[in-house]
């Protein structure tokens, strides 16, 4: 059952001026992990590539509901499948961990794709789903729904 998603945009070329202009550093540091900047950084299209993967970490906050001043953007990160090859995957950290297992999140997907000019990222948050506790009733008198995770462990 789908449980959350986000969807975000970013004109790559705001994301290049905060890449390289005053505070680009701090920036950054902010922003992408130490891994998501060596992941781009070799790239003939790094800012597309960071422009999405920022897309990516702004999608996740929507699909999980949080606000950006609710939990730092290094709390989420994009990761390559193991063995480098196939589509990127989601990592999270801290709160957002937290929040997901909380949301009873047991699978994440996303979705990166950028051109010149603009990028963009869908996250699809999966749960499962088991009757509420007897007695639980919704407005129209239908049993209300709950989600149960298959699995606990690290993200």
């Amino acid at each position: 059952m789908i449980v959350g998603i986000g969807l975000d945009v970013v004109e790559t070329d705001r994301l290049a001026g905060a890449l390289s202009g005053e505070g680009a550093d701090a920036f950054q540091t902010r922003v992408f992990t130490p891994g998501e900047l060596a992941a781009c950084a070799d790239r003939h299209d790094r800012v597309q590539a960071l422009a999405a993967r920022f897309a990516a970490k702004e999608a996740c906050l929507k699909a999980l509901g949080a606000g950006l001043f609710e939990a730092a953007l290094l709390q989420v990160e994009i990761v390559p499948q193991k063995g480098g090859k196939g589509a990127p995957e989601l990592r999270l950290t801290g709160a957002l961990a937290e929040r997901a297992r909380r949301r009873r999140v047991r699978s994440v997907h996303v979705s990166l794709t950028h051109e010149p000019g603009v990028a963009a990222a869908v996250v699809i948050l999966e749960g499962t789903r088991t009757r509420a506790p007897s007695g639980a009733r919704s407005r129209r008198g239908t049993t209300t729904w709950t989600l149960e995770p298959l699995a606990q462990g690290t993200w």
